[in-house]
């Protein structure tokens, strides 16, 4: 794929040329409408004799010169997808390539149209006498309404071509238009206009200048050419309008399933392209938004990371005070275990661990904050809901004890012993740091005593130890057993502490 800016080769020398003939095709396709168009008029005029030389100036202009002007119209394309031409320089071109082939087109049709009206006048012959004669209202009109179809058909027949070439250009190089000059209210009332209000206009015209059978001649013809109009216009015109919206639908659709992975090509010039890169940047910035998410969430609980991107788009959580549950881990001997492995082995280790004892806690409500070396300080009920935390705590606690008991973990086959303290009250949280590095923590007395506990737990040889305020909010849930009072550093008094048989 190539980058903004870049001037590679996009296509093969094949493909630029069958990209080119499929314009030309459509551009000078007006030339077969009009044929279509001059065989019906001579039909009704029973004027075979003038069909060759009406014919012959409408290949002439639609297809001849046409051909021409239209070719030099996609040159600078072409120096694009063979790599001579940045797409910057050649956007503008691409976007505006459906008006300026219609106007080309249209003016040629004008001076097709006004040599045939002249042509009686200009230079009278016998073939010329033979066609019936038009007011000077209708051949106006005449000058006036062709153009515009031929305009209208041939901006809808390259707008539908367009949408192939922008869908070429993004699947090789993944760019897209975002400069738009159309109008889709404008689009649709030419459409209306093309299949309404011209032909009715044209029957107006005829009921005014002429009477008798002219008149039923002149009606039938117009109504004949209209309807045949509208079918050979039809199918662009509903092409180039729905399209775009299809293609944006399903892409919608994709998005709404859960796939971030979509990006869809602008196919048109209005509205609805400008609508379709804003889609495209929408999609990306969501794509951006779950890539930090999944990123955010392997330094912080994924819950953490969540709650910080949905708290009103400024990436902090605001301080609050609650009721948590804390709950800390440490390795016993880890310094011991690291100085006898080698530190790839000690690391695996440590991670299969970790990941271990990180599933009860998920498991329960909990949340993780931060790993501490070999530890992990995790809470409940803060800063996401958890009904029930101290009971929840003490459910992970004890499946995390039953889940690294008699295991070992890693290539080195470790087996790691896990402390456990607990404690429950006021917890303050939110994110703190100073300018752009923050982090969320937890602070308060029910932190530091949580700490204290795990670190308790190697003087009286247990796994778990709680406070009394956890034990409290357990009610009769667990049966704790009481370990007496105990000083805990940073505490005037002694606090009454339990642990919990997991057998």
């Amino acid at each position: 794929m190539t980058t903004p800016g870049d001037s590679t080769t996009i296509a093969t020398a094949a493909e630029i040329g069958a990209l080119r003939r499929r314009y030309l095709l459509r551009a000078v396709s007006a030339a077969g409408v009009d044929i279509i168009f001059t065989t019906v008029f001579v039909a009704f005029a029973d004027a075979w004799a003038y069909a060759p030389r009406s014919i012959a100036i409408g290949l002439f202009l639609l297809l001849g010169v046409n051909a021409l002007v239209c070719r030099r119209l996609f040159i600078p394309i072409e120096e694009y997808l063979s790599g001579r031409r940045r797409f910057e320089d050649m956007e503008r071109r691409i976007t505006q390539l459906p008006v300026l082939t219609a106007a080309r087109v249209a003016l040629l049709a004008l001076a097709m149209v006004g040599f045939r009206v002249a042509a009686p006048y200009l230079w009278p012959d016998e073939t010329l006498r033979a066609l019936p004669t038009q007011t000077l209202a209708d051949n106006v009109a005449l000058c006036l309404l062709l153009p515009f179809f031929y305009f209208t058909y041939i901006y809808f027949v390259i707008s539908d071509y367009l949408g192939e070439l922008c869908g070429f250009i993004f699947e090789r190089t993944g760019r897209n238009l975002s400069l738009f000059f159309g109008r889709y209210r404008l689009k649709l009332g030419m459409a209306l206009l093309v299949m309404s209000l011209a032909p009715l206009t044209a029957v107006i015209i005829d009921l005014l200048s002429y009477d008798g059978k002219k008149l039923q001649f002149e009606i039938a013809t117009d109504v004949a050419i209209a309807l045949m109009g509208v079918a050979v216009s039809v199918y662009f015109i509903w092409r180039s309008l729905l399209r775009p919206i299809r293609i944006l639908s399903r892409a919608m659709s994709t998005v709404a399933q859960g796939d971030m992975s979509v990006r869809v090509p602008v196919t048109s010039n209005d509205e609805v392209g400008e609508l379709t890169g804003q889609f495209n940047s929408m999609v990306e910035g969501l794509r951006e938004r779950e890539r930090i998410r999944e990123t955010f969430g392997r330094y912080v609980d994924e819950n953490v990371a969540s709650a910080i991107l949905q708290g009103g788009g400024n990436g902090v959580l605001a301080g609050e005070t609650r009721d948590a549950t804390i709950l800390f881990t440490d390795v016993s001997g880890f310094t011991t275990i690291a100085e006898t492995l080698p530190p790839d082995q000690l690391i695996g280790a440590l991670n299969e661990y970790l990941e271990t004892v990180l599933g009860p806690i998920r498991a329960h409500g909990g949340v993780v904050n931060t790993f501490i070396g070999d530890g992990i300080f995790a809470s409940f009920n803060m800063p996401l809901a958890c009904p029930g935390h101290a009971s929840a705590a003490i459910r992970a606690a004890i499946d995390i004890q039953r889940a690294v008991a008699g295991r070992r973990f890693g290539e080195a086959k470790v087996a790691f012993v896990t402390r456990i303290g607990i404690s429950t009250g006021a917890v303050i949280g939110g994110s703190v740091g100073a300018g752009q590095r923050l982090s969320f923590t937890l602070l308060g007395d029910t932190v530091n005593l949580a700490s204290r506990l795990e670190k308790l737990n190697k003087d009286h040889r247990t796994s778990i130890l709680v406070s009394e305020t956890t034990r409290a909010g357990c009610g009769t849930e667990f049966v704790f057993k009481p370990l007496g009072s105990t000083a805990v550093r940073g505490r005037s008094a002694s606090l009454a502490i339990f642990t919990i048989d997991i057998s």
